[in-house]
This record gives C-alpha cells, sequence and structure tokens, in this order.
C-alpha cells in the first residue's frame, strides 16, 4: 500500500549532492555515475519528516505557509552513517603510546567500568549523541559497554532525537576486568529482554554485540548465534582481523577454527545485518565468505593508522564482492568526523598505490553505508521518501580552503578538496527526521 502524501512544511535551499548508484573505483569525472550534485536547488520535507521532492530554485518557489531555510552557497547532503564507533570511549580519545591490546586494558576498560552508574551512563550518552549531530552523523552503529544501563540509555536517548541507531548491550564473559564481564545467562536474559523493549521501536534496532571473539567464552558465542537465528532481523557488531597482534591470540584461543573470521561464521554469526570493524588482516578465503554470507566490514581509517594496527584494502574488498563502510571508531579513532576519516581513507589507500576518489568515500558514507546496513530504503539519499536527515555544510571555513575552493577545476576537485580539509567546523546544521537537531552557534 503506497503512503499517503503528508503535506510539506519545510524547504531548505543549498546545492545538494548525493549518489544514484555506485560510483565505479578510481573514476574521478565529474560525471562518474551515480552522482548526482544539483547546485542552488530547494529540498522540500513533508509533515512526516521525509523527503518530499527537489525542485530548482530557479524555477521553483515555496508556498506561502512552507517554512524556508535558505542555505544558498552551502552544500546539502545526506546525514553521515557511521557504521561503528564506540559511545564510552569519548573520553579516552587521543590516548598516547600503545596498540589495540595494551589500549583496551589501559584506557578503554576503565573508561568503560564508570558505566555501571546509569546515571552516568544516561549523562554520557547524551553527550556522545550531540557530539554524532555536530559532526554531521544522523545514524550510527554504536556498541555501549556491557552494562544494560548503558544500551538503554542509548536506545533512550537516540528516540528523544528522531535518531536512527543500531547497537546493543555488549557480550564479554571473559578476559576483561571486574565490573566488565557478564556470563552467558546474564547476557542472554539481558539481550532478550532488551530486544523485546527496543527493537524495531521509533528508529532503533537491536545489533548482537560480541566485544570481540578474545573476550568471549565459545558458550556466549553460540548463544548469541542462536539469537541471530531466531530471529534475522537483528544485527550483529563486533570486531575482526584488527591487529597482529589480536590476530595471534585468536588463534590460540580457537585452535579449531580456520581465521579469526572463522570464529564467527562456525557461531552462526555471519549474515547480512552482520558489521565486522576493521577487517584489514583477512586473507581471500575470509573475503569470500564475507561477500557470500552479505556481512561487511566497517573501516575505521583514523584509528587504523593511530594505533599502528595495519592498512585497509578496499580494492581487496571490492574485488570480493563484499561491502565497505565508513567508520569512526572513535576512541581508536582521533574524531567524530566522518569528513576527517574520508581524507584519512584515502591516504590509506594511497599508502597502498591506491587512490580513493572522493565519490567512493562519501558513497561509503552516506548511501553505501546505508545500503550496507540494510537501510538504503529509509535512509541515505536525497530521494522522495526517504528521512530527512540531512547536513549542511560550509564549502570553506577559512581563507586556506576558500582559495582552494576558488582555484578548483571541476566538481571533483572541488568535493575532494572539501573532503579533505573540511570538518565539523564546516558545519552549519543537522537535521534529522526532517527537524533542525543541531545549528551551529555564530561566530
Amino acid at each position: 500500500m503506497n503512503r499517503p502524501a503528508a503535506p510539506m512544511v519545510r524547504a531548505l535551499r543549498a546545492d545538494l549532492l548525493d549518489f544514484t548508484g555506485t560510483p565505479a573505483w578510481g573514476d574521478a569525472t565529474d560525471t562518474a555515475a551515480g552522482v548526482r550534485f544539483r547546485p542552488d536547488h530547494w529540498l522540500l520535507i513533508d509533515a512526516d519528516g521525509r523527503i518530499a521532492g527537489v525542485q530548482a530554485a530557479a524555477t521553483f518557489d515555496p508556498a506561502p505557509g512552507i517554512e524556508r531555510h535558505d542555505h544558498r552557497g552551502r552544500l546539502l547532503m545526506p546525514g553521515f552513517v557511521d557504521s561503528h564507533v564506540h559511545s564510552p570511549q569519548v573520553p579516552v580519545l587521543a590516548s598516547y603510546g600503545t596498540e589495540l591490546l595494551d589500549w583496551l586494558n589501559n584506557y578503554t576498560f576503565p573508561s568503560e567500568t564508570a558505566w555501571a552508574d546509569a546515571e552516568h551512563a544516561t549523562r554520557s550518552t547524551e553527550h556522545f549523541l550531540d557530539a554524532l549531530l555536530a559532526h554531521g552523523t544522523t545514524t550510527a552503529a554504536v556498541f555501549p559497554t556491557v552494562h544494560k544501563a548503558s544500551a538503554e540509555a542509548l536506545f533512550a536517548g537516540a528516540t528523544s532525537r528522531g535518531m536512527r541507531v543500531i547497537g546493543g548491550k555488549v557480550l564479554m564473559d571473559r578476559h576483561a576486568p571486574d565490573g566488565l564481564r557478564d556470563t552467558v545467562e546474564q547476557a542472554e536474559r539481558d539481550s532478550i529482554d532488551l530486544i523485546q523493549r527496543w527493537h524495531g521501536r521509533g528508529r532503533n534496532s537491536y545489533a548482537l554485540t560480541v566485544r570481540f571473539a578474545p573476550t568471549s567464552t565459545p558458550e556466549q558465542l553460540a548463544m548469541a548465534g542462536a539469537l541471530a537465528k531466531a530471529d534475522p532481523t537483528l544485527y550483529l557488531q563486533t570486531h575482526v582481523a584488527e591487529n597482529r597482534d589480536e590476530v595471534r591470540w585468536v588463534a590460540e584461543l580457537f585452535p579449531q577454527a580456520r581465521s579469526y573470521l572463522a570464529v564467527y561464521d562456525d557461531a552462526g554469526l555471519l549474515h547480512p545485518r552482520s558489521v565486522l570493524a576493521h577487517g584489514i588482516w583477512l586473507d581471500a578465503e575470509d573475503r569470500a565468505r564475507l561477500a557470500a554470507s552479505g556481512a561487511h566490514v566497517a573501516h575505521c581509517p583514523t584509528s587504523n593508522l593511530f594505533l599502528g594496527s595495519g592498512l585497509y584494502d578496499w580494492r581487496a574488498a571490492l574485488n570480493s564482492g563484499h561491502a565497505t563502510s565508513l567508520a569512526s571508531d572513535v576512541g581508536g579513532g582521533t574524531s567524530l568526523s566522518l569528513l576527517r576519516n574520508a581524507a584519512a581513507a584515502y591516504s590509506v589507500q594511497a599508502l597502498q598505490g591506491q587512490r580513493l576518489t572522493a565519490w567512493v568515500a562519501l558513497h561509503a558514507a552516506t548511501r553505501g553505508g546505508a545500503e550496507a546496513l540494510q537501510l538504503g530504503h529509509e535512509i541515505g539519499t536525497l530521494e522522495p521518501g526517504r528521512m530527512a536527515d540531512l547536513a549542511i555544510w560550509d564549502w570553506s571555513a577559512g581563507p586556506l580552503d576558500a582559495e582552494r575552493q576558488r582555484m578548483a577545476r571541476g566538481l571533483h576537485e572541488r568535493v575532494f578538496a572539501w573532503m579533505t580539509l573540511a570538518d565539523e567546523r564546516h558545519l552549519a546544521a543537522t537535521w534529522v527526521a526532517g527537524q533542525e537537531r543541531y545549528r551551529r552557534s555564530p561566530t
């Protein structure tokens, strides 16, 4: 049944950029397939918070009574989709001197322990969600902590803002400090209760959230696999093959598994709604299995560089047929800004002799990320009927990038320069479900 048309209530004027399909790797032309740029257009929003249409400003004037927001000269894109981020790790951003395993023990686990206090979890989650909006991110797949209250706070906070959030209580029953471990039985009870109360409520979706293979016993992984099998609408999020020492540790803990990825596969945790962060140290068989299962990798470039984890081979992933989305991974990453992560992703590929175009990177942060999360019908483009989750950006924020924009030759050069030089300071406003949820303070 078609949805009855709701009346148009708001109109935003700006330069509109989104994607109608997947850009080809290496195509940096202004007319690359899948790229849609509509300068100086009105984007119309209906009373249900959905996109009602797009009209050229030269030939269209919104009717009286429609609320107008004139951002002419600015760039309007779909809100960013951060496919892997840790809500309790903002306090450990920019922590010095360790690789992954020591970083977890020295910084991350102590920070997460404080989330046993429900008031602290709620207060910190509110700050985290507001920070996402202030970086142009409107959808996120989030790791809270092992504490049930942390997932409650995430879903409640997202609901109050209208945000699209995927998350769930972290499963972790070994190799973690006191106060950060659960049991198989407790994890199952808490997960089922949270699923029943939050999955599909508003714009929330539940993800069975396995921290990573070393912190779950085979019994806990099997329990998660059974829950996943019982309800294929649930997501699965975890980490895989981020760091070489981690990969060696997994091989010691699971000697029967062919690979790190196979640990999850053997437990029934690979399916089209599985999000695996990092995926640096995968082989061809792993990549083929990812493609066959429909699972995808959330690429976290600033994290991989900052922790010295390695270089993600995006081209190999593409050739194997599995999707890549873009993620911040805060606090292993150094910024919630997916623009900063897109610029870092370019550097990661350049170190491997590849060139990541602005089109491929920004597609992964919008439509590509939405499709990888099975949400392409709802978000990620400026198509009529999609939710009006939007970010409005300045092309430049100072004399340096203003001059770069002035000198740009063609659309891709202009967008690539913006993607590389911009950050959250370029963000003018963020809209969620047709409502402005963030506006930059006047300077």
